[in-house]
C-alpha cells in the first residue's frame, strides 16, 4: 500500500474542521465528512483496492455522529488489524474562541442544542479526551487565521512538492471576444509588434516558429517578457503560500492569434520548467481560423 495515506480529522466543534477539509480537497485528498466510524475499515479497503486512483483520503469524524462516534476506537483497532496505517489530526481551540465563533455564525452546538454553549463545549471536551490522546497531530486554532491554518495543513499533508498544491492555467485570448471571466490576472500585449501586418504571417498562429521569431526580435518584446516573467516568478510562490488552489493568468491581444498566443506559451514553458502544475489554453485561435483573419 505504497503512497496510501489515510488522515482522520476530528476535534472540537468550531475548531476549523471545515477549513481543513477544504484545504485537503485542494491538495487532492478524497474527503468524506461525518462518515460513521464503523464504515472506516471497509472504506479504507475499497480505496486501497482502487489501483492507486484513490490513495490520499481525509475522513472527518466527530460528535455529530452521535452514538456512532463511540465506535471510533473500535474502528481504529480494526484498521490496525488489517494493516492500514492512519493519522489522526485533532483540532481544538480555547473556550472563549469557540464561543465567539458560534455566536458569530449563530449555530447551535451539537452537544447543547437548547442549553448554554459553555456546557456543550465542556461535555464535548470530556467525550473527546480519549481520542485526543491518540492523536498524531494536535492543532490549536485559537489564534490562527484561515490562511495560517491552511499553511499548517499544507506543511503536514501536501507532500513533497509544494507546487502541486496549486493548478495554474495560462490563457491566451482576443479582446474583441471578451476577457475570460475567471481570470485572476489579465495582461494586455496589444502594444507589441503585430504579425497581422506581415502578409506571410497574417494567418499563422503564435505557435508557429516564424511568427514567434518575428515577435521576439523586437527589443520591446524581450524587455516586456523579462519584466513579466519576473513578476510571475514573484507572485506564484506567494499565491501558493497563501493557499490559493487555482490561478488563471490571461494574456490578451486584439484577436487572440499571434501575440497573446506567443506570450502565453512562453509563460507556460517558464512555469512548467520550474515544476509547477500548469496548463495552457489558446481560447480564440479557433475564431481566427474560422474567420480567416488574425486581427491580433
Amino acid at each position: 500500500m505504497e503512497n496510501f495515506r489515510l488522515v482522520i480529522i476530528t476535534g472540537m466543534s468550531g475548531a476549523g474542521k471545515t477549513q481543513v477539509v477544504r484545504a485537503m480537497e485542494d491538495m487532492g485528498y478524497f474527503c468524506v465528512d461525518n462518515l460513521p466510524p464503523m464504515l472506516i475499515p471497509k472504506f479504507a479497503e475499497l480505496c486501497a483496492q482502487s489501483g492507486g486512483r484513490v490513495s490520499r483520503i481525509a475522513l472527518v469524524v466527530d460528535i455529530r455522529g452521535g452514538e456512532f462516534f463511540d465506535t471510533l476506537i473500535q474502528a481504529l483497532e480494526e484498521l490496525e488489524k488489517q494493516g492500514y496505517l492512519y493519522e489522526i489530526l485533532f483540532l481544538e481551540a480555547a473556550d472563549e474562541t469557540l464561543i465567539r465563533r458560534y455566536k458569530e455564525t449563530r449555530r447551535r452546538h451539537p452537544m447543547s442544542p437548547h442549553g448554554r454553549l459553555s456546557e456543550g463545549i465542556n461535555r464535548e471536551r470530556d467525550r473527546l479526551e480519549h481520542i485526543r490522546g491518540r492523536a498524531t497531530r494536535i492543532i490549536d486554532t485559537s489564534d490562527l487565521s484561515t490562511t495560517q491554518l491552511r499553511e499548517k495543513i499544507a506543511t503536514f499533508f501536501a507532500g513533497e512538492l509544494e507546487q502541486e498544491r496549486m493548478t495554474i492555467t495560462v490563457v491566451s485570448f482576443g479582446f474583441k471576444y471578451g476577457i475570460p471571466l475567471d481570470a485572476d490576472m489579465v495582461f494586455d500585449v496589444r502594444f507589441l509588434p503585430n504579425p497581422f501586418y506581415v502578409e506571410s504571417l497574417r494567418k499563422k498562429s503564435g505557435q508557429v516558429q516564424e511568427v514567434g521569431d518575428y515577435i521576439w526580435k523586437w527589443p520591446v518584446t524581450q524587455q516586456f517578457m523579462e519584466r513579466l516573467s519576473g513578476l510571475v516568478d514573484f507572485l506564484v510562490p506567494n499565491y501558493v503560500k497563501e493557499g490559493k488552489s487555482q490561478l488563471i493568468i490571461a494574456i490578451g491581444c486584439t484577436g487572440g492569434l499571434h501575440r497573446s498566443v506567443f506570450v502565453a506559451s512562453r509563460i507556460y514553458e517558464g512555469l512548467r520548467n520550474k515544476g509547477y502544475k500548469v496548463n495552457v489554453e489558446h481560447r480564440d485561435i479557433k475564431h481566427n481560423i474560422l474567420e480567416g483573419e488574425a486581427g491580433c
